[in-house]
């Protein structure tokens, strides 16, 4: 559990880091500061729509690392960097990761009522499609308690792809792109 210095240096270094992620184009999802023997380990997750490779891990690494080197000061010393894409057991909290998980199968705890199982379509500022035994849910996200990816090992069926306007193109495949590995970098 973080600490109240640990919970003042991640806000105090948060927008700093989120401008530098987005200026390469990328959400930050997380920042994560804590002690690591003599050094403090500052762990990053970004995404985008558009999914992170290993070339933009390294591409956000370098401009993060160059704006802690800048804010020096505030980190008080040597520290890792530890840049990295969420992976595919995040759950589903903003509208954004339901955009990105279009056509993938998800499991939906509501606030009330049953287990939620479907096929996620459109996605709304406030609600999402969901295809749930063939037949299209609107699911709000106020009734959303927790959401996340089911990993498939399979092509989604093109029954289902049909009835969500997908393509064939529009497949994700079955080892999506998530946990596409880390880049960490000592800084003095």
């Amino acid at each position: 559990m973080p600490r109240p210095e640990q919970d003042q240096l991640n806000a105090e270094l948060r927008p700093t880091v989120e401008q530098a992620v987005a200026s390469v184009g990328f959400d930050l999802e997380e920042i994560d500061i804590r002690p690591a023997g003599r050094r403090r380990l500052v762990r990053v997750v970004v995404d985008a729509d558009s999914g992170v490779g290993l070339d933009d891990i390294a591409m956000v690494s370098r401009r993060v690392a160059a704006e802690l080197d800048e804010h020096d000061e505030v980190l008080g010393g040597p520290y890792t960097l530890e840049v990295t894409s969420p992976g595919v057991d995040r759950p589903l909290t903003a509208p954004r990761h339901w955009r990105r998980a279009r056509l993938r199968q998800v499991e939906v705890t509501p606030k009330v009522g049953e287990l939620i199982t479907g096929r996620v379509g459109d996605a709304g500022e406030d609600a999402v499609a969901l295809l749930v035994k063939g037949k299209l849910r609107e699911v709000r996200y106020a009734d959303v308690q927790r959401a996340v990816v089911v990993v498939e090992f399979r092509h989604p069926p093109e029954e289902e792809l049909r009835a969500l306007g997908g393509r064939e193109s529009a497949k994700p495949a079955p080892s999506d792109r998530h946990d596409v590995g880390e880049i960490a970098e000592e800084h003095k």
